[in-house]
């Protein structure tokens, strides 16, 4: 009996159908592999009910590897899904409509996840990507939701707000047991012909008629939106379903008050959403209207409060059945909004002019000489490339005045004397406008003027394995928002870009193509990791709290632009209880997720999912450091490291130990964000594609054996080409002392080169 059933449903819209089909057919989707404990990965099937000749020969083209069931045109989608549950095996279905995606090496990680569960579990939730026309691997906001609920198995009444998850059939996968017994409930009686609300009213039922529910806050779903206007448009009927679906769903939800409480928000939200940006005639928004009032009036739990504020006048209005004030609430919140957004734009344009004026005023004057300009991460601190350069230039060049552009929420965690700048401010527009140097390792703002006597030096924040600059315009989710006519104009102005090995050399010559010099240095934040001792390390791991003799395990997962949040894709606590007392995780969030960036030791996205997981005192087994800098500290602590796709493994393999990578969803991560090597086929170290393997590797020698080793040496050849403890002086006697590459210390051979000690040795 295969483990999971992909059925495929529904006409080949747009030629969708084909793409889908691709992807599941491939090696990655469907090919069984070894596990870490040697056992086969569970089978999956495939079955195609392929509604129409068009969608029927486009799935006979990839026979044999699936099933095809030939359904007449027009067939609706629940009477499609039902013939293909009827030919399937496994003991678990996944639903897929023919419009919609499966990321490559989705179906597998799914099975796999599945063959673990218990069998009270009927439903698996999974997190998915959004695709439009013109763009994809959008994420969606399910991810924080799915990790809130953990990954125990919950029933729906202990987690109400798991109804808020994006209502996709897609991402329910469901016990074949349970849709036998219950898939009849699974359809709204009395569907129209052509029912847009079929999928949502499906997905939602799964949750209201399951057991228990289980999450895998991992994307193994693509939700394919259609031009509207390649629709057939939504009839009054198709209009007036959406009140009939939730009133029968709220029938499921019968003395089960907090799940009814949950249902009737969404309602009631849901039905306002629709009839203010639902564009319907007004006859049908009256007809409508009318409706969802009835129902909001008829299902409303007992006690219930409204919302104060706006908010609440609108409910009230809603349940009166007051369609006209409702539209003139509506005419006067948009002439006060107009008016709001006028006001707000005249006081931003009078204050960008003010300091404007003092910007270009400022640029009249000469160069400052003397004059460093230096912010790193977006203005969030002291931090990175820049501020080691700042630290050696101090050393080297004591008479040039650094000056750091900070936030003003990050200039309270400055270290004491730190002259800054807060943007906005005029001084930081007269330093901008005079300084000779200006140092980032991002980028300046757009308005800042290259002076011809100027030195822009770009230091950057790590080596390329993801794409970067104009190499992501064919990956949509990754570029979104980005202006690159803007970014080639700020490219422009470097002087200097900085490398730390010949792959990132030629990678910022593709992704950054400008006249700007190559600095083959290295990268200055890495120089600790030569010149660190036995001291500095006891030190900082008595800062965090890891007793000598304990093993300290660094996690520290990347950011991916198809999640909407920090999703963890590894089960903490779980971990750690493997891993037992001797060994403490060192948990690192990436900085995008903070709330507002630089705001260290504050509550933010980044850090909440671990605020249930923090152990105090000295024994403490898992220690959120999320907000902890250096960075580099952390590493210098750390026995090894375990990633994804962080630039943070090109800098470890500075020190020569051992790497762990968890690419979980490499697959995902290669396809929506784009990279220029395949890490899983050349990484610094073993490879888990599961926790469980993870897990293995980590709770054996597997993390450091002679296998281990090897494929650290070719990593650190490769990546670790030009760090050897001395890049800060040469960037800092090339660019700011202007002595000739012949003057400036050699970079030593790697065989020469001597890390800092590993805990282990510096407590010996």
């Amino acid at each position: 009996m295969p483990e999971l059933s992909v059925i495929v449903h529904g006409p080949n819209t747009q030629d969708h159908l084909t793409g889908l089909l691709d992807s599941l057919c491939s090696p990655d989707s469907l090919t069984a592999r070894t596990t870490f404990e040697g056992d086969p990965s569970p089978d999956i099937e495939v079955i195609v009910a392929a509604v129409g000749d068009w969608a029927r020969e486009t799935a006979e083209r990839h026979t044999p590897d699936i099933q095809v069931l030939p359904l007449p045109d027009g067939t609706s989608d629940p009477v499609a899904r039902a013939a293909g549950a009827a030919l399937a095996t496994g003991r678990w279905l996944h639903f897929v409509r023919a419009k919609d995606g499966l990321p490559s090496g989705g179906p597998r990680a799914v099975a796999e996840h599945l063959a673990r569960l218990p069998d009270t579990v009927d439903v698996l939730l999974l997190d998915h990507v959004r695709s439009t026309w013109d763009s994809s691997g959008l994420p969606s906001p399910d991810g924080p939701l799915l990790v809130r609920a953990g990954h125990a198995e919950l029933a729906l009444d202990d987690c109400a707000h798991l109804l808020r998850l994006t209502p996709l059939l897609g991402t329910r996968v469901l016990r074949a047991a349970f849709w036998r017994t219950r898939h009849t409930r699974l359809t709204a009686v009395g569907v129209p012909d052509g029912d847009t609300f079929d999928e949502p009213y499906a997905a939602r039922a799964a949750l209201l008629l399951a057991d228990r529910v289980a999450c895998l806050p991992r994307v193994a779903h693509e939700d394919r939106r259609l031009r509207p206007a390649a629709l057939p448009p939504v009839t009054p009927e198709q209009r007036y379903a959406l009140v009939e679906h939730y009133e029968a769903l709220l029938g499921l939800a019968d003395d089960r008050p907090a799940v009814h409480e949950a249902l009737y928000e969404i309602m009631v939200d849901d039905c306002l959403r629709t009839f203010v940006r639902g564009g319907m005639p007004d006859p049908v928004a009256r007809e409508f209207f009318r409706r969802a009032s009835l129902a909001a009036v008829r299902h409303r739990p007992e006690g219930h409060r409204r919302p104060a504020g706006l908010e609440g006048v609108r409910r009230s209005l809603l349940e009166e059945g007051a369609y006209t004030r409702y539209r003139a609430l509506q005419a006067a919140n948009r002439t006060r909004r107009a008016a709001g957004s006028a006001a707000r734009a005249g006081r931003r344009q009078l204050g960008t002019l003010l300091v404007d004026h003092h910007y270009r005023r400022a640029l009249r004057r000469p160069v400052d000489p003397d004059l460093a300009v230096f912010t790193a991460y977006w203005n969030r601190g002291v931090a990175c490339n820049p501020a080691a350069i700042a630290a050696k230039l101090a050393e080297l060049t004591p008479w040039i005045h650094p000056v750091w552009v900070v936030n003003a929420h990050s200039a309270a965690l400055l270290p004491p004397g730190t002259d800054h700048v807060v943007p906005g401010t005029r001084r930081h527009g007269e330093v901008l406008a005079t300084a000779k140097y200006l140092v980032s390792n991002v980028n300046f703002p757009d308005a800042v003027v290259k002076r011809p006597d100027a030195v822009h030096l770009q230091t950057h924040h790590g080596t390329p394995l993801k794409r970067m600059g104009v190499d992501q315009m064919p990956f949509p989710a990754a570029a979104r928002g980005l202006d690159f006519q803007a970014l080639l104009e700020r490219v422009d102005k470097w002087d200097y870009s900085l490398s730390s090995n010949s792959h990132t050399t030629r990678m910022w010559q593709r992704a950054y193509p400008s006249r700007h010099v190559s600095l083959d240095y290295g990268y200055p934040r890495n120089d600790v990791y030569y010149t660190a001792g036995a001291d500095d390390i006891r030190a900082i791991r008595e800062r965090l709290g890891v007793a000598p003799g304990r093993r300290a395990v660094l996690y520290a997962p990347t950011h991916r632009d198809y999640e909407a949040g920090w999703v963890p894709h590894l089960d903490l606590a779980a971990l750690a209880d493997r891993l037992g007392e001797d060994t403490v995780l060192l948990v690192r969030g990436h900085y995008f997720y903070d709330g507002s960036a630089g705001t260290a030791g504050s509550a933010s996205p980044r850090t909440a999912p671990f605020t249930a997981l923090r152990r105090g005192g000295r024994s403490a087994r898992i220690v959120d450091v999320s907000s902890y800098d250096p960075v580099e500290d952390l590493c210098l602590a750390a026995d090894l490291l375990v990633t994804d796709y962080s630039s943070i493994m090109f800098d470890y393999a500075n020190l020569d130990r051992p790497l762990v990578i968890h690419a979980d969803d490499w697959d995902v991560y290669r396809e929506t964000r784009g990279v220029y090597f395949d890490l899983t086929a050349e990484a610094p170290g073993p490879v888990a594609r599961t926790q469980e393997e993870l897990t293995g590797i980590l709770t054996t020698d597997a993390w450091r054996d002679a296998s281990a080793a090897k494929a650290r040496a070719v990593f650190r050849r490769r990546f670790c080409e030009y760090d050897d403890g001395r890049a800060a002086e040469r960037v800092v006697r090339r660019v700011f002392l202007g002595q000739g590459e012949e003057s400036l210390p050699p970079v030593l051979p790697l065989e020469e080169r001597t890390p800092a000690p590993a805990p282990e040795e510096a407590n010996s």
